[in-house]
């Protein structure tokens, strides 16, 4: 199938080819004809299958036949974040490019003041969020009784984000006779009653199972120890032919020290998370479109918001505590059709090994585990990899791959004081009062030394000293950490 027997008018099969596609993703190929039939559609996709072209591309086509008016839209989408709502305006200006149709960006941290005068002139396509369209709304800046198309995009992360109450809002002031189109990655029951509540006699799409990943998205899973994920996201990215990617943590204070930290290691790299400017945002997310750098660290807020083309990589810093969010993230890489590849690093704790066991339960999978440095391991080795103990002495091969974490609690603790060290080093210090073993007494040569010299102090903190340091953290590392 093609996209010429989808039923498109000749502007837009140019703009489609000019854009490099000739063959429509399933999700475009099911829900076009619906939508230029004037069906309201129901679609249930996830992301990265060319769901925002599969609207996007027939309303163009249906609005091209009309004016719109001052400060009355023709249609409306409402997307639950900056990032998305952006993402579809591109895709309105790249499709409808032969088109004389005016469009208006609604979202915040954005000057009002423009966004008024846009509305002025009269737009055929609003793309809003819906807290700035409710702002413009009661200013009476706005009216929606002439809405012809309405689409309710990412329903289940507005349910999320927590603006259902808000969408219904929207909706009772749009007329009762339009078209509606709904997609979400999920369908939850709050999303289902919502699409019973909006829609009418939709046509049913699904192309993936809910919360399905893309089987061209290879998927990697590697156990780390919790303070050395730095250098295991180091040690991947080294072992991994990395074009760009898109690396995830789950809290924005963590963004912009692990950015830091992989630019001191002279990586290419930008930090992107919801307490940047507007305008530094945008700055950000273009640079890195135009392959500026090659990393962009960010949060769970620019999972869905993003639609960067040929994305190489994504890897999850953190383990996303939500399973829905593991899709969502890894959806970033493997778009359009292409293979992609995703890689989370997991602490060696109880939380993560639950989060995991959520992923791998929701997906209907295991994360195949992930070699390091050349060492192939089984799943199963790998998979208990992480309940060994730090202190284990059960066996010789469990004592070396633990030494890493034992010496670092070495390391951590504070200078030993000199008493302490008497208790524990008897051979070089004097006999305390309580009562030594006899033994230990008769094999020390010259037990008096020490206090002739009248600095049993100094010489005790030195010898802490030299116990302390005789091993430097990270000796016993595995190679692939040592790089």
């Amino acid at each position: 199938m093609d996209f010429e027997s989808l039923g498109l008018g000749p502007e837009l099969l140019k703009a489609v080819a000019e854009c490099g596609y000739t063959e429509p993703t399933p999700i475009q190929a099911k829900a076009i004809p619906a939508i230029l039939m004037t069906r309201d559609v129901l679609g249930l996709a996830q992301t990265g299958t060319g769901k925002t072209a599969s609207f996007t591309l027939p309303m163009i086509e249906i609005l091209s036949g009309g004016v719109a008016k001052a400060r009355m839209p023709r249609s409306l989408v409402l997307a639950p974040t900056r990032e998305l709502a952006a993402q579809v305006a591109e895709n309105f200006e790249k499709y409808g490019k032969y088109h004389k149709l005016n469009k208006a960006l609604l979202v915040g941290g954005e000057s009002v003041i423009e966004q008024k005068k846009i509305l002025d002139r009269g737009v055929d396509v609003l793309i809003a969020t819906p807290g700035r369209l409710l702002d413009l709304f009661e200013r009476g800046s706005i009216l929606l009784n002439d809405i012809k198309v309405l689409v309710i995009d990412e329903a289940d992360r507005m349910m999320d984000m927590g603006f259902i109450p808000d969408i219904e809002k929207i909706v009772s002031f749009v007329p009762p006779i339009r078209q509606t189109l709904l997609f979400s990655a999920t369908m939850p029951k709050e999303i289902k009653r919502i699409a019973d509540k909006f829609l009418t006699n939709p046509k049913e799409i699904s192309v993936a199972a809910p919360a399905a990943t893309a089987t061209n998205v290879h998927q990697g899973l590697v156990w780390s120890p919790p303070r050395r994920k730095k250098e295991t996201l180091a040690a991947l990215l080294q072992q991994e032919k990395v074009k760009n990617a898109f690396v995830f943590c789950n809290r924005k204070r963590d963004i912009d020290g692990l950015a830091k930290w992989l630019k001191n290691k002279n990586y290419d790299v930008a930090a992107l998370h919801g307490d940047m400017d507007q305008s530094k945002r945008y700055e950000v997310l273009e640079a890195f479109k135009n392959d500026e750098f090659r990393l962009l660290i960010c949060s769970d807020v620019a999972a869905r918001g993003l639609d960067v083309a040929a994305v190489s990589h994504v890897f999850n810093f953190d383990v996303p505590m939500h399973p829905d969010d593991y899709v969502h993230r890894i959806g970033r890489t493997g778009r359009a059709g292409m293979d992609g590849r995703a890689f989370t690093i997991a602490a060696e704790t109880d939380d993560d090994r639950k989060y995991i066991n959520a992923i791998e339960k929701l997906i209907g999978n295991a994360i195949e585990i992930q070699p390091m440095g050349g060492q192939k391991e089984s799943a199963s080795h790998s998979q208990n990899k992480p309940q060994n103990k730090p202190h284990n002495n059960s066996g010789k091969q469990a004592t070396q791959k633990n030494k890493p974490s034992h010496s670092r609690d070495r390391d951590d603790k504070p200078e030993n004081k000199p008493n302490h060290q008497n208790k524990q080093s008897p051979q070089k210090t004097a006999p305390q009062k309580e009562s030594a073993p006899v033994d230990s007494v008769k094999q020390q040569p010259q037990p008096q030394k020490a206090p002739q010299q009248n600095k049993p102090n100094k010489q005790n903190k030195q010898s802490g000293q030299d116990d302390s340091s005789s091993k430097g953290f990270g000796d016993e590392l595995p190679d692939f950490f040592k790089n």
